[in-house]
């Protein structure tokens, strides 16, 4: 039996929940979380489901109420798969070439497709600063950059990575994350969307590391693309690693902020001699940087 519960939001508490872990620390089997926008001429107004498989607690209840704005409401499942369930609200996501879905959806034969299962990780493309990264590495491509050498660190589902592959098919790519079961998710997502692990062009490693702390990452260096979609403290704290992992020219992309911390995000790059190209105008900024 799995439950339903659905709290109002606005649009900022439904982008801010990204680590299910972090808010249900007491629960044996974390809810997955969803949040979307049902009328797009309310574009403020947006729910919240939590996805459960058991009955949640009052606890439970208690800690998505503090979420949102409103009073939650309740609904049982019956027997279906809770997590076909909640992937079943969750909409295909277009990011410039780019459409990100979950299995209950087909691709879109003209576009460039990736199935993400949105239960296993953070970084399905439903949060603006994935797809926000999407559209960015999109755009680079448009204009003419060229990789072969790209890092991925912080990776989630190996979604940007993928992405990369796409773009620039001869670069070799390595994605990384801090936590294990990522990288598995990551493992698996490959194989889903046909990307071939390896160490040569066209091929994705996949490793565990933090930050930049990796003999696989050290071995690849100098990089001329580094994506990193993490959070805006890391991303200060990792400016000296990314820009001396950094080929000349080099570019970063860096997610993960809110449009507040963009100033002092810029400014750790900045005072290591790299350039912002472009920081989108989105409340979730996506920064580009050019050494």
């Amino acid at each position: 039996m799995s439950f339903r519960i659905t709290v109002p939001c606005t649009r900022a508490q439904g982008e801010a929940v990204a680590d299910v872990e972090d808010l249900f620390v007491d629960s044996a089997n974390p809810p997955v979380l969803v949040a979307d926008e049902p009328d797009e001429t309310k574009p403020n107004e947006w729910l919240l489901h939590a996805y459960f498989e058991q009955e949640p607690t009052g606890h439970e209840i208690a800690t998505l109420t503090n979420l949102g704005n409103g009073p939650p409401s309740f609904e049982q499942l019956g027997e279906d798969d809770w997590v076909t369930m909640s992937q079943a609200g969750l909409q295909p996501v277009r990011a410039g070439r780019f459409t990100v879905h979950t299995p209950t959806y087909p691709p879109d034969p003209e576009r460039i497709n990736f199935e993400i299962d949105a239960s296993l990780a953070f970084g399905t493309g439903q949060h603006a600063t994935t797809s926000g990264c999407l559209a960015a590495l999109d755009k680079l491509e448009r204009d003419g950059a060229l990789f072969r050498n790209v890092a991925d660190v912080g990776t989630g589902t190996g979604l940007l990575a993928f992405a990369a592959l796409k773009l620039w098919p001869d670069a070799r790519c390595i994605a990384t994350d801090i936590d294990p079961v990522a990288v598995d998710v990551a493992r698996d997502n490959a194989a889903i969307n046909r990307v071939k692990l390896g160490h040569g062009a066209g091929e994705l490693l996949l490793a565990v590391a933090d930050g930049m702390e990796s003999p696989m990452l050290a071995a690849r260096a100098p990089f001329d693309l580094i994506i990193a979609n993490i959070l805006a403290g890391p991303l200060i704290e990792l400016a000296p690693d990314f820009a001396k992992g950094l080929a000349k020219g080099g570019t970063v992309v860096l997610a993960g902020l809110l449009d507040t911390q963009a100033g002092s995000v810029v400014g750790a790059y900045e005072k290591l001699g790299l350039n912002l190209v472009d920081c989108g105008s989105d409340e979730w900024p996506v920064l580009v940087l050019r050494a």
